[in-house]
């Protein structure tokens, strides 16, 4: 209902042969990334998850050239190359750093996204605080394993946390189904994202991969549907 509620039925079918299509990427992912004879495939699936959300969105927005467009195009690209980089962060540790700042960047366009629409008179610090409880607890785990990304790590999880928060923000100054998609997309960003560190400086998490892989595709799904909503 969230998803689908006041369109029209031709974008109802591009949606749906749209999630389907997306849905069937992700899928093949987590299966390639997860057997190891077919793992070559793994390396072309990744990449394509984002880039359809790309086709996707520029498909919804041919003639838009506002900000928004723009912050958002250069999020999902940001995006798509810090999932090319991470994907070689076993070979060298200059390609988890790098992939890490193109994350951080994704997080700031969508940052300057959600405060064009940000409600002055929403109350920002009950939330702020819990989500910064949360995130203290999950750097007490990663602090003795971040060595020379002891810094980088912090500076990120500090321009997520302000993604978050900007997301919570939009609350009442767009429509509601767009709030909640948005906000959904931002909460499983935060929680891949959580994931991602505790299985690479804490210790290894059963089915690392399919969880991080599916939360990550969600966050990415919803914060497009959402601001597309937001028109």
């Amino acid at each position: 209902i969230i998803i689908f509620g006041s369109m029209s039925k031709s974008q109802n079918k591009s949606v749906i042969l749209f999630l389907i299509i997306y849905a069937i990427i992700l899928i093949l992912e987590l299966i390639f990334e997860s057997i190891e004879s077919l793992k070559p495939f793994h390396y072309i699936s990744k990449p394509l998850l984002v880039s359809s959300l790309i086709l996707f969105f520029l498909k919804q927005h041919p003639e838009d050239d506002t900000k928004t467009k723009q912050f958002v195009l250069s999020a999902l690209i940001f995006s798509l190359l810090g999932d090319i980089l991470l994907m070689f962060a076993e070979m060298n540790s200059l390609f988890f750093i790098g992939g890490l700042l193109a994350f951080l960047l994704a997080h700031v366009m969508y940052i300057l996204v959600f405060l064009q629409n940000r409600n002055i008179t929403k109350k920002v610090l009950p939330f702020a605080l819990l989500l910064l409880g949360f995130s203290i607890g999950i750097f007490y785990f990663l602090k003795d394993g971040l060595g020379d990304l002891f810094i980088p790590v912090i500076i990120y999880m500090f321009v997520i946390l302000m993604m978050v928060n900007t997301a919570f923000l939009r609350q009442g100054n767009v429509p509601k189904n767009s709030y909640i998609l948005v906000f959904l997309g931002a909460l499983f960003f935060i929680t891949s994202d959580s994931l991602l560190a505790l299985n690479k400086f804490y210790h290894p998490l059963p089915l690392a991969n399919v969880w991080i892989m599916t939360t990550y595709a969600f966050a990415q799904l919803f914060i497009v549907l959402g601001l597309k909503k937001q028109q």
